[in-house]
């Protein structure tokens, strides 16, 4: 389920305590063209062998370009803030024995630790889409995880580029707060969300906020990257707990904790429930063929289409084989087909497994599909999915299906599979 090689600055010792993992939405258990090394489609992040957290030091107030430069020339991490042409304040950041640092970003650079691209909705198939202009920040956010017990792991927005340095520029939304400590927030910002209850099937969705580059909490700004940065959430914080979304504008990623994960069903589990539905030998009621899912492995990289795979009638649930009738109109969309159980009319598409254990809230059957990708979990899982708002674009939010981040129907987020058994 993980790859082998974890990277390198990872702990490597026999039992590394892990903290968490951090998993995109939108892929089906790996990237379309296989993980490699920094980019991949999920993050374990372990106890490092050595910490490299920092912590805030001490406070410059800068009036030239040579103060500036003397102060990044000590080689230490640091925040800049810049207030007008003449005046920057730089908070220095010195080393903290007790924390280790993840970075997360579109940079390829070394500093970061997870590289994170842009998802495209259903564009699985095939090539990766190039994207023409990311809106994902090149060092975006920072998670920083206490070394002991409990192992507290905090998010923070911007992480530290090549020189150390976090550079807010004039136009970059930025304030002093009443106590006197700067702050700041990054162009598009950092949203995240920690749902009600957990990651369990009682969950709820919580509500989405902005986190400042120095972990404050935020509401959200009236744009995605207004100047005019929100108001403070005093009695929230930057902890993630299992099931925390982050928004990085361009894809989301989901954090689960290592004891959450213990709780998720194993590849193994997944694999079981796939061989259960295929011995019970579905059946196409019309053509009486028997059905059979694809293997995880086919489901993941959605390769061609198999002569057994499942068909279904989003609209009303019946499972089918696939056939080249029932279709509506000839001018309408090309999969809106008629049920020829019931004469519903509605989408005709394909059914894949979800394989990414950490998107299942229980350990359920895959008896529900989303609509309208056509991918197939648990019951549980399905309803929950559909009642998260995620962010798309600069202000608007919507559900998606968390294997393929396909926006879900706004009349019918998830369709209940009814399987036609043998006809003996």
């Amino acid at each position: 389920m993980f790859s082998s090689s974890q990277e390198e600055h990872c702990a490597p010792s026999k039992d590394p305590v892990k903290y968490g993992e951090l998993v995109v939405l939108g892929y089906n258990g790996s990237l379309p063209n296989g993980d490699r090394g920094r980019r991949k489609s999920r993050f374990a992040l372990y106890k490092r062998t050595k910490a490299n957290g920092v912590k805030p030091s001490s406070v410059h107030i800068l009036n030239t370009p040579q103060d500036s430069k003397a102060v990044n020339s000590k080689g230490q991490h640091s925040i800049s803030y810049t207030l007008s042409r003449h005046q920057t304040v730089v908070v220095e950041y010195s080393h903290d024995k007790d924390t280790d640092m993840f970075q997360i970003g579109r940079s390829t650079e070394s500093p970061i630790d997870f590289v994170v691209t842009d998802t495209i909705a259903g564009g699985q198939e095939g090539e990766e889409t190039p994207i023409t202009q990311s809106t994902i920040s090149r060092f975006a956010c920072r998670i920083v995880c206490e070394r002991n017990p409990p192992y507290t792991a905090r998010i923070y927005a911007a992480g530290f580029d090549t020189s150390k340095n976090i550079f807010l520029g004039e136009k970059a939304a930025k304030w002093k707060n009443p106590d006197g400590h700067m702050d700041g927030l990054t162009t598009n910002g950092v949203l995240v969300m920690h749902p009600k209850g957990g990651f369990t099937e009682e969950s709820k969705p919580g509500v989405w906020r902005e986190i400042s580059v120095c972990g404050d909490v935020y509401t959200l700004r009236e744009t995605r990257s207004a100047q005019t940065p929100g108001k403070l959430v005093e009695n929230e914080s930057n902890i993630l707990q299992d099931g925390s979304l982050v928004d990085l504008c361009g894809a989301t990623l989901l954090w689960r904790t290592a004891e959450g994960l213990f709780h998720t069903p194993t590849q193994k589990h997944l694999e079981a429930l796939r061989q259960e539905i295929n011995a019970a030998r579905p059946q196409c009621p019309v053509g009486l063929n028997t059905l059979a899912f694809p293997s995880m492995q086919r489901s993941r990289v959605l390769s061609s289409l198999e002569d057994k795979q499942p068909w279904v009638y989003l609209a009303c649930g019946h499972v089918h084989g696939y056939h080249n009738w029932g279709h509506r109109s000839e001018q309408g969309p090309d999969n809106q087909r008629e049920c020829p159980m019931c004469r519903v009319v509605g989408p005709y598409v394909p059914l894949w497994l979800g394989c990414e254990p950490a998107f299942y809230v229980d350990t359920g059957a895959p008896t529900h599909a989303f609509v309208p990708c056509g991918h197939v979990c648990s019951e549980k899982s399905v309803k929950y999915w559909s009642e998260i708002p995620l962010p798309h674009g600069t202000h608007a939010f919507h559900a998606a299906c968390p294997f393929c981040a396909t926006q879900l129907s706004l009349s019918q987020g998830w369709s209940k599979l009814i399987f036609q058994g043998p006809v003996d």
